[in-house]
């Protein structure tokens, strides 16, 4: 691929820019570092590890990150109220690929004050295969409540309770009671503000509320809020194969 085609890919401009970037001498590929100024410079991009002002960028066909959202963003492009969670993010980035529909996309999303693992990409299929509700792909949440917790509540979650938008009762895959305030819920769908509704309809309320994990994959301790990270091929691999089960999910959060 065309040097200025790579760039181009993987979200520093339009083509012109790009082309310009590299004819100003701003652009270094290979170990060397040193400049390439041919924009029509061919380079095999797989495992392609290049320099755009001084910055190192390795080149991905595809984007897969994990980020640690922290409260106060909107999963947006366009927020009403809060900033964007994709302001977190650098801006190649954001602007992938070019056209409408640029950048990474937030795979599902979470409130403003919600806290917790956010995946992103540009793989459209990936989005689908962890969003649609016929993958049950468990999602675990940490919520602390208002009210301590009891044996009815826990029940009436897991044997489901209806909410005011749909006739249909909908229950948790797992949950349990980590603490009297403290409640690990596993969901597979994503209905608005379900975590709070359903906690809610069971006479409690939702206090602040984090997701600790999706999948396979749990969100360490050693991301901190507002940071974010590429994905490694397993652990997209892990996210695409066939979904653990809750209680594997929910085991998973107890050992991160």
């Amino acid at each position: 691929m065309q040097l200025q085609d790579i760039l181009f890919s993987q979200g520093f401009g339009t083509r012109r820019i790009c082309s310009g970037l590299v004819q100003q001498g701003l652009v270094s590929v290979g170990e060397d570092s040193s400049p390439c100024t041919d924009p029509s410079a061919l380079f095999e991009e797989e495992g392609l590890v290049f320099r755009v002002q001084g910055e190192v960028w390795h080149y991905h066909a595809r984007a897969y990150l994990l980020l640690h959202k922290p409260a106060g963003y909107e999963c947006s492009q366009k927020p009403s109220t809060y900033p964007s969670v994709y302001t977190l993010l650098p801006g190649p980035l954001r602007q992938r690929g070019g056209g409408a529909a640029a950048g990474v996309q937030a795979v599902g999303r979470l409130d403003q004050d919600t806290t917790g693992l956010l995946l992103l990409s540009d793989d459209g299929k990936f989005i689908h295969r962890l969003t649609s509700p016929r993958h049950h792909v468990p999602k675990v949440y940490e919520a602390q409540v208002k009210h301590p917790l009891d044996a009815r509540q826990i029940g009436r979650l897991l044997e489901g309770v209806v909410l005011d938008d749909d006739p249909q009762p909908v229950k948790a895959e797992a949950c349990e009671a980590v603490s009297e305030l403290h409640l690990r819920l596993t969901l597979t769908e994503g209905k608005y503000h379900q975590v709070k509704r359903m906690v809610a309809a069971v006479g409690n309320r939702v206090e602040g509320l984090h997701r600790s994990s999706i999948g396979a994959l749990v969100l360490s301790p050693e991301l901190k809020a507002g940071q974010w990270r590429w994905l490694t091929a397993a652990e997209v691999l892990a996210l695409t194969q066939k979904a653990p089960g809750a209680a594997s999910a929910q085991q998973a959060a107890r050992q991160a």
